[in-house]
């Protein structure tokens, strides 16, 4: 695996934006933006991949997540203007985005601000707008249970999340070992073929902070300033056969409302790019 240092640049507005680069260090970027209660490390495990086949792997933080400096208030519409300027401080001419889970809508936000240089997109198990209370009660029960904290003690939300990270910061791999009891069959198969600890590692990056994982669970509940119908540039949307996170018709759903998008369902269940990396990395940098 190539990887390059954890870096950040300085936003116009002070803030720090964090990433770590992998990959191919002149090779065709692809931008990545990690999932719910992860970080930027959670895609090291295709950062080999990404090497081989002459990928440029950006990793981000979202706001007030692992190097990544708070938003207030953000929007998932408004990442994209984040990735705008570290694509100028980087010199990026055009590039491919890619989203796992609650980073699928911010990967897709990249395509809908961006399609001139946006060159595909790629949603990993993602989902949808949550328009209404139906589409609130398809979602998992953690994401549930958390949007109603940030939303009504937002104080307790940071609390359960800073004790999450003290665990996996004190012993990675029994966390890593207890987050896989909880996890489905398919997923904790998974982290237990990569190794507890590294799971476990990731946790405690993306925890060692709660304020950005507070302001995602209350984005997805806000409009996220442009819809899947307006996003005009190629995008593939990938879903697990075993996927017991995610409403099994979502990804379908997804791929039918953005216009000339590709569906894939392929083995696996959330955690299905971990089992197809290089088909994923095919598609994007065809």
């Amino acid at each position: 695996m190539s990887m390059i240092e954890d870096r950040k640049v300085q936003l116009r507005d002070g803030r720090a934006l964090g990433y770590t680069e992998y990959g191919a260090p002149d090779g065709f970027v692809v931008i990545y933006t990690h999932g719910g209660l992860a970080c930027r490390r959670d895609v090291s495990t295709g950062a080999g991949i990404a090497a081989q086949n002459g990928i440029r792997l950006l990793a981000l933080d979202r706001p007030g997540i692992g190097l990544s400096d708070p938003k207030p208030g953000r929007t998932v519409a408004a990442w994209a203007d984040d990735v705008a300027e570290l694509r100028d401080q980087l010199a990026i001419d055009d590039f491919a985005a890619m989203g796992w889970s609650m980073g699928g809508q911010y990967a897709l936000a990249l395509g809908y601000a961006m399609p001139a240089a946006v060159t595909r997109v790629a949603v990993i198990t993602g989902g949808l707008p949550i328009t209404d209370s139906t589409l609130f009660a398809q979602m998992p029960t953690i994401d549930r249970v958390y949007i109603r904290m940030a939303q009504r003690a937002p104080w307790l939300a940071r609390g359960c999340l800073r004790s999450m990270g003290f665990v996996a910061q004190l012993s990675p791999g029994l966390y890593g070992r207890l987050a896989s009891r909880d996890l489905p069959a398919a997923d904790a198969a998974v982290i237990r073929a990569e190794g507890f600890a590294s799971f476990g590692q990731m946790s405690a990056e993306a925890l060692r902070r709660s304020e950005g994982h507070v302001e995602d669970y209350l984005a997805a509940m806000r409009p996220w300033g442009f819809a899947p119908e307006d996003v005009a540039v190629p995008v593939d949307v990938w879903g697990g056969a075993q996927d017991e996170f995610l409403n099994p018709d979502w990804p379908a759903t997804l791929a039918s409302r953005i216009p000339g998008s590709s569906l894939h369902i392929r083995s696996g269940g959330h955690f299905m790019a971990h089992l197809h990396w290089q088909e994923i990395f095919d598609a994007l940098h065809a």
